[in-house]
């Protein structure tokens, strides 16, 4: 697996720091995390590459129940961390995402996704290299489907980006919750978050496509 020459990736941090993950309960939930949800709600799933990244924009949203990090469109059943950061499971780092449509459409959720991401890097997201860290759409009824096809249409239009667009859009498949000490990371370590996603590039990136503050 190709990796960038800047030393704080996710899978560098995460190797180093583990061990001093402090335990704060997040939004992170159980429910949602293998594909089931209560009468009413409803389920999104997006990857962006590092997940640690793409919890926090949608935890801030009205009507987002939970969000759980964890990896899928991959080959294998119940991968772990270590398997997929090979990047030879085929799975993506996901974030699975309970809401209620009752308070967010999933043309919010979309239009969230789409602000975290640079979509014109094929398996690749800022400064992580390789499938897992691809950008994607699972979606999970045809109504999702065509919404996001539809996005990614508008996105393609908007001559916002500096290549074409390469997102994909898939049907969700299994989702296999990450460790524990993924889950909400940028609470239980917001010092070492805020420093990787800095060294990342992303927020650089996010700056320059939507403008400060977006």
């Amino acid at each position: 697996m190709k990796r960038s020459k800047l030393f704080f990736t996710c899978p560098a941090i995460l190797a180093a720091l583990a061990i001093l993950v402090l335990p704060v309960t997040g939004r992170a939930a159980q429910e949602g995390a293998m594909g089931e949800v209560r009468e009413g709600l409803k389920m999104a799933t997006f990857a962006g590459g590092c997940f640690w990244c793409m919890e926090p924009p949608f935890d801030r949203i009205e009507g987002v129940l939970s969000t759980t990090s964890g990896y899928t469109g991959g080959m294998i059943v119940n991968p772990t961390y270590k398997e997929v950061s090979a990047g030879k499971t085929g799975h993506a780092e996901a974030v699975q995402i309970v809401y209620d449509p009752e308070k967010v459409g999933y043309e919010k959720l979309l239009d969230v996704f789409w602000r975290q991401i640079n979509p014109t890097t094929p398996d690749q997201q800022f400064v992580d290299v390789g499938s897992q860290y691809r950008s994607a759409i699972f979606y999970h009824d045809e109504e999702q489907r065509r919404l996001a096809e539809e996005s990614r249409k508008t996105m393609e239009e908007s001559g916002r980006f500096d290549g074409p667009i390469v997102t994909q859009i898939e049907p969700a498949g299994p989702f296999y919750r990450a460790e524990e000490y993924h889950q909400d990371y940028y609470m239980k370590n917001p010092l070492r978050y805020k420093y990787y996603r800095y060294n990342s590039g992303r927020d650089q990136y996010l700056e320059r496509i939507w403008g400060k503050g977006k």
